[in-house]
């Protein structure tokens, strides 16, 4: 189930365009936080007038992320340079990726005027862009929804077996703290900053990764016994 989220639309017509637009590729799930909806909006709705009127609104960002278990953020601006968590994907690497994927996916859009933060970018689990050109990188609000879900239309994802649950956002920090719990027991990197930056880049790669709970406990078992292997070293040695 995909789902587009808003965050701070600043153009009623805007909220509108992306409604139509979501209609004209069969999605009918919108979010909107903090939005400012009007007449107009309605307006450049047309025919998809009911996809506003079962948006869900919320006042907060944190509200939103609880809604899903893949949340994927935009950007126009990846940056020059490699950041933990500005390492995008482009919109056919997402639909390949969500092939047998069936938990609750948000697509998250910024504002207009300065997109998604980047404390708002640390917190969701794939950034995603599309290419454009350097001489003038960033679309309109309406052009890149549709862009995206042009995409991810060109084949849905499928169910995937009854047998193979999705791994929970729960699971997935237990795996992140046992990777952090490892690093510090092994002091490295000595580095304390340099540390932060390993376990955020190992953060992200579980975090857009589309890992069953299986998997994900079978991953954390050898480490929790690396942990407490080298626990057992360092208390031998005293």
């Amino acid at each position: 189930m995909i789902s587009v989220v808003l965050v701070e639309p600043e153009g009623p017509a805007n909220i509108g365009m992306v409604a139509r637009t979501m209609k004209n590729f069969g999605f009918s799930r919108l979010v909107l936080i903090n939005p400012n909806i009007t007449e107009e909006s309605y307006s450049y709705a047309v025919h998809a007038q009911e996809i506003l009127d079962n948006a869900i609104t919320l006042k907060e960002f944190g509200e939103a992320l609880k809604l899903f278990d893949l949340r994927v953020g935009t950007t126009g601006k990846p940056g020059k340079r490699f950041s933990a968590h500005r390492s995008p994907m482009y919109p056919w690497e997402l639909r390949e990726l969500l092939k047998g994927y069936d938990g609750r996916i948000g697509l998250f859009f910024g504002r207009e005027s300065i997109g998604l933060k980047n404390e708002e970018l640390e917190r969701l689990d794939v950034i995603l862009t599309i290419p454009t050109s350097d001489a003038y990188p960033v679309m309109n609000l309406a052009q890149a929804v549709a862009v995206i879900l042009y995409e991810l239309s060109k084949e849905r994802p499928e169910p995937s077996a009854k047998a193979l649950e999705p791994a929970t956002d729960v699971e997935k920090e237990v795996l992140v703290r046992t990777w952090s719990r490892l690093l510090e027991v092994l002091d490295y990197p000595k580095d304390i900053e340099r540390r932060e930056v390993f376990l955020k880049v190992f953060n992200r790669a579980i975090r857009k990764s589309f890992l069953y709970g299986r998997e994900v406990h079978t991953i954390i078992g050898p480490l929790r016994k690396a942990v407490k292997r080298l626990e057992e070293c360092k208390d031998a040695e005293r």
